[in-house]
């Protein structure tokens, strides 16, 4: 197998935080790209301070969370206040040697702090710049700010979730956030060939409310031609189209979910061993079933109710092929040999935190496999790597972006004020007060 990564050769700067633009670039990161990872002086991402930290009350200053390791690792920090005249010229310095920038801030922020597209693209004319933000850069709803929820509020999402006799549920994952993240990338290996071709860089748009949108499968055609007759109705823990498809309960608050195309019902009914379901005028075809969705469910449930175990209904079911699957909790998945042994569940180590489990690479290749030894970088732990190999800058330069405080890093890092200074400042970090 061939291990070279396919975007080795690639300079990113990643000037996001939280989730979605750092999800973005931790893939391309992955993939082989240089990612630096520009934070924001004088916290650096605000994901650091979410997520676990270290137990040990001697790393309490650390850093380093889980939360920013997940989306985070292999990239190199470099932490600038790029509100001083002088952290943003570091930034412009760097900007001819970087073929993509990646920001996730409220529309409008990076072209106040100087580093819009317009400018940067002056710069490098070749710059692949990618926004990512809760609603995009143009329309009514552009100039706002928000998360993820926001974004599943606004598409039509929130409203299709719950019980039907309650209001909306809140969902307990920020899906887009994730998922703008991979739509940001795939863009950005699509832009990266358009620019192979015709040599033209280019700016692209991505907001969290288009990915919402796009998750709805049928839903948006048929609102469209049958107008306010046709209202998606929240169905709690079963599909509104009946099926039957939803989750239904075994014994001992045990669960299993199960799909049923209407081809599909007759295997159904032959797993439960009652084919009078199938003369029933209550399910005999798909409307029927979707009409009385909560009788069939009492009836699953209570043919589920037999059974010791959902382990045991799954064989039934799965012998007459109807497509079901246990509804593992969050250990449980963690630890099932399938996620295991594709990669799906990451082990990884981290010199503060310890071992621990993250999500591993989502897509497979043949002629490629991700890096199993990964880190995360503390605050600035990079700076001078960059500084120096990358920007030409002296030691003593370095050491007077330092002095002045445009730039930081961990309080546990050695820098070179610590190097150099004599008498009671040398154990002072000069990172986060």
């Amino acid at each position: 197998m061939n291990k070279l990564p396919m975007l080795k050769g690639y300079r990113v700067l990643d000037i996001g935080q939280f989730v979605a633009a750092p999800t973005c670039t931790r893939i391309l990161a992955e993939m082989g790209a240089e990612v630096i990872k520009l934070e924001l002086a004088p916290f650096g991402d605000r994901g650091r301070f979410s997520g676990d930290k270290p137990r040990d009350p001697e790393l309490k200053d650390t850093s380093q969370s889980t939360y920013y390791f997940q989306h985070n690792h292999s990239k190199k920090s470099l932490a600038v206040d790029i509100k001083r005249e002088r952290g943003r010229d570091l930034v412009y310095a760097l900007i001819p040697k970087v073929d993509i920038v990646v920001e996730n801030f409220a529309p409008g922020v990076m072209a106040r702090t100087g580093l819009g597209y317009d400018k940067l693209s002056e710069i490098n004319p070749r710059l692949i710049m990618c926004s990512i933000s809760l609603a995009g850069q143009s329309g009514p709803l552009s100039d706002k700010p928000g998360f993820d929820y926001m974004g599943a509020a606004y598409a039509g999402i929130t409203s299709c979730i719950g019980e039907s006799d309650r209001g909306p549920a809140q969902l307990p994952i920020a899906i887009s956030d994730s998922a703008t993240g991979v739509t940001a990338a795939m863009a950005i290996g699509f832009a990266l060939l358009h620019r192979e071709r015709t040599g033209e860089g280019q700016y692209i748009d991505c907001s969290l409310i288009d990915t919402y949108f796009n998750m709805h499968e049928v839903n948006v055609p048929k609102s469209s031609l049958r107008g306010a007759q046709f209202q998606p109705k929240r169905a709690g823990s079963l599909h509104p189209d009946g099926g039957p498809t939803g989750v239904f309960r075994c014994r001992n608050d045990e669960f299993v979910a199960i799909m049923v195309m209407p081809y599909q019902w007759p295997a159904m009914v032959k797993a439960m061993n009652q084919p009078e379901l199938l003369e029933d005028a209550r399910f005999r075809d798909p409307r029927a079933r979707r009409n009385n969705n909560a009788a069939l469910k009492d009836v699953i449930e209570t043919w589920l109710a037999q059974f010791a175990s959902r382990d045991e209904a799954i064989v039934v079911l799965e012998t007459e092929r109807v497509p079901c699957a246990p509804v593992l909790n969050l250990h449980e998945a963690m630890a099932h040999p399938h996620l295991r042994a594709r990669g799906t569940v990451r082990r990884v180590h981290d010199r503060d935190i310890g071992t621990f489990d993250i999500p591993g690479f989502a897509a497979k290749f043949s002629r490629w496999t991700p890096e199993t030894d990964i880190k995360a970088d503390r605050l600035g732990e990079h700076n001078e790597e960059i500084l120096r190999g990358i920007l030409g800058l002296s030691e003593a330069e370095v050491l007077q972006l330092y002095r002045d405080k445009t730039i930081v890093h961990d309080p546990l890092l050695e820098g070179p004020l610590q190097k150099t200074a004599d008498g009671p400042d040398k154990a002072r970090s000069p990172a986060i007060d």
